[in-house]
């Protein structure tokens, strides 16, 4: 590849970052010299050193910026608008994947077969770039799931997480072994993975699957959570610090799963005197809910100063995600859920079962319609259609039943 004049368009970095990736994929990591990848980008040595330090600092910029890693996990987003053909939209995913990687084989085998060689940051920054193709995997899947198209028994997060371990795996196996005989072709290993994770990882019988993709909706057995039960579960949070209030307060006060929550970002908020509400952005699907001030019948601070608004005023850090963990990094699901069971220790439910992370937000669905809430604006609120949320309205109903019948039996005066 000869750099010429219309290259001074492009970045010195990178030129650099380009002429390494084409000499590691050409000949590996540890047979590439700095000099030949600064001959290649047409710059002096020094200037390489300047911009990365040493090569194992270009090869961090390489895994980190290079196109062909930048783009694993964004073909879902283009592509998969719920809730459209969900077979369809993981199978172009996963062939899009393996599009990426096949640009640069070469590539992968060096990375695989010399990461025991490599510095811990670039290891780091390999997780980092599989961490933010599941994050945009567990939004998709989320969503199908939110809205009744997919039954499971798995978070979204986990099931991503399955689905690019496949992935990344027979490119693995495909770009560093030859004859063996797992499957007949790519086609052959993208409709087996696909029908594999459909209808055994997605669902607890082939036959619910089925009629999921098919269009049939899963009933919702409601199990909201009495106001005292709620109360008690956010002043443990509060116990714990201001991000388990926060988290607790959006739970209740915005209606989200614990996966979207997770999604949001800094920016995501918007608040003044009139109002404060979410942006929830998920591939295909945007909409945004408000953060209620009062939760059953106990106000939680004003549209200006709540346990939201004071945890991302108490934050020191350029981390765009709205909730971090102990070690300052996003928090992830099984983090969250970790949190909850915190929280939620020793309490128990009217059935006298442990309260789940889930029941948050069918509590605020039944709420609402509690307050007076339409169907049809809930519905816009909650990204769900009016079947999902039938067993809503007709908890809702049950429970003003329940609340009329009590104000009748009163002594007559």
């Amino acid at each position: 590849m000869h750099f010429s004049m219309s290259s001074q368009l492009v970045s010195t970095r990178q030129r650099l970052i380009q002429a390494a990736l084409e000499l590691f994929s050409a000949h590996g990591v540890s047979a590439t010299t700095t000099r030949q990848i600064a001959e290649k980008a047409e710059v002096n040595e020094v200037t390489l050193f300047r911009n990365f330090g040493n090569k194992h600092g270009l090869l961090l910029a390489v895994l980190e910026e290079s196109a062909a890693f930048k783009d694993l996990g964004e073909s879902l987003v283009r592509r998969a608008t719920p809730p459209g053909n969900v077979y369809q939209a993981l199978k172009d995913y996963a062939s899009d994947s393996l599009h990426a990687l096949e640009r640069v084989p070469e590539f992968v085998r060096s990375v695989v077969g010399e990461a025991d060689q490599f510095p811990a940051e670039n290891r780091r920054a390999l997780g980092r770039g599989v961490t933010e193709a599941n994050r945009y995997v567990a939004q998709y899947l989320a969503t199908v799931i939110q809205q009744g198209h997919l039954n499971t028994y798995l978070p979204a997060e986990k099931l991503a997480s399955l689905l690019n371990g496949m992935i990344l795996g027979y490119a693995v196996i495909e770009f560093t072994s030859e004859f063996h005989e797992l499957w007949e072709d790519r086609d052959d290993f993208l409709e087996n993975l696909v029908e594999l994770f459909l209808h055994g990882a997605m669902s607890s019988s082939a036959e619910s699957a089925i009629n999921s993709l098919q269009g049939g909706f899963i009933t919702t057995e409601v199990a909201d959570l009495p106001a005292s039960l709620v109360h008690e579960i956010l002043q443990q949070a509060r116990k714990w610090g201001v991000r388990d209030y926060a988290l607790a307060y959006v739970l209740f006060g915005a209606g989200l799963s614990a996966t979207e929550i997770i999604s949001l970002e800094r920016s995501h908020q918007i608040y003044d005197t009139q109002g404060h509400f979410l942006q929830i952005t998920i591939p295909g699907f945007v909409r945004q809910v408000p953060v209620n001030q009062w939760i059953l019948g106990k106000r939680y601070g004003s549209f200006t100063n709540n346990p939201l608004i004071k945890w991302l005023k108490s934050r020191k850090d350029a981390q765009t995600a709205m909730f971090l963990n102990e070690t300052g990094t996003p928090i992830s699901e099984s983090e969250f859920e970790t949190r909850w069971q915190v929280w939620s220790n020793g309490l128990l439910t009217p059935q006298g079962q442990t309260p789940v992370i889930t029941q948050a937000q069918q509590t605020w669905r039944v709420e609402m319609l509690m307050r007076g809430i339409s169907l049809e604006n809930l519905i816009i609120l909650t990204g769900c259609d009016r079947t999902q949320l039938q067993p809503y309205v007709r908890r809702a109903k049950e429970k003003a039943a329940l609340e009329q019948a009590t104000r009748l039996d009163h002594k007559p005066g």
